[in-house]
């Protein structure tokens, strides 16, 4: 037997006590970012998902769809802009996510995972009543705030099977409209909900670093009570906060612990869920 060979042996022994200790378990992973633009990643986060179903995981997925919705906001000559990193979201802009997310960017992730060999199955928060919001603020539009999940749904396809693939819009219940929802906020919501075993936030950074230019000063394990202080200190800042926001909020919820994982890295989720390595930020109670 080649060295190579032992070395794939060695490392299915590993993820051996994984498996056992996340069989059974949900863990909900938000996609978005370069994993979702480049298609080498996405194949790669596809297959991770379809593994980790096949060995009796409960993967639910949430999604995003920033980089295509500017795509065809431009198409039809209209600005994209964004108020406090929200995307500003008149009338118009939200029909225009409501295509893309509930549509086109829901309907082929599905597809390619059906594809793949795994069994998805595409929803938004509007099916079932799955995300009902409010507005969160007249300056964000028609941006809303989640203030109840109908986890049924998402059960019912994960009692039957299925991945459930899902489309960040919610259904309004202070008027008559959908509600353009924050990817991340949209999966910790979710993830309390379900009471998972773990919230995988997929993003386009190594995770937490003490500082941002050098790649070795990942932090990777944090306890809820240090995020103030990394607040404070400037560690955690600009569009690490909301992240960390969600993760914190999720945790102290219940969920049992929250990762800002690097997107970029083929294969990332199975790194992290079934071997010692672990490489994003973990955040604990």
């Amino acid at each position: 037997m080649s060295f190579h060979e032992i070395d794939r042996a060695q490392v299915l022994a590993e993820a051996l006590p994984y498996i056992q200790k996340f069989t059974g378990k949900t863990v909900v992973v938000k996609y978005g970012g370069n994993a979702m633009v480049s298609q080498e990643l996405r194949q790669a986060v596809i297959s991770d998902i379809i593994l980790l179903s096949l060995v009796g995981i409960r993967v639910v997925m949430v999604h995003g769809g920033g980089p295509e919705i500017s795509q065809m906001l431009k198409k039809i000559g209209k600005e994209s802009k964004f108020v406090d990193g929200l995307r500003y979201t008149d009338r118009e802009t939200m029909e225009i996510v409501q295509q893309i997310l509930c549509g086109q960017t829901n309907k082929n992730l599905a597809a390619t995972l059906n594809r793949m060999g795994g069994r998805a199955l595409g929803l938004c928060g509007l099916d079932g009543g799955l995300f009902q919001a409010a507005k969160l603020d007249e300056k964000y539009g028609l941006v809303g705030e989640i203030h109840t999940v109908n986890t049924a749904p998402v059960v019912d396809a994960l009692d039957n099977g299925y991945i459930p693939v899902i489309a960040t819009v919610a259904q309004g219940t202070d008027g008559e409209t959908a509600y353009n929802i924050n990817a991340d906020t949209a999966a910790a919501k979710l993830a309390t909900a379900l009471e998972a075993e773990k919230l995988i936030l997929l993003t386009d950074v190594r995770g937490l670093l003490r500082d941002p230019k050098d790649e070795s000063t990942l932090i990777p394990a944090l306890q809820l009570s240090s995020v103030p202080a990394l607040v404070r200190e400037g560690i955690i800042s600009g569009g690490m906060i909301p992240k960390v926001d969600c993760c914190v909020e999720s945790v102290r919820s219940g969920v049992k612990s929250a990762v800002i994982l690097d997107g970029r890295v083929p294969h990332s989720l199975l790194v992290e869920l079934l071997s010692d390595a672990g490489i994003g930020t973990m955040l604990t109670n």
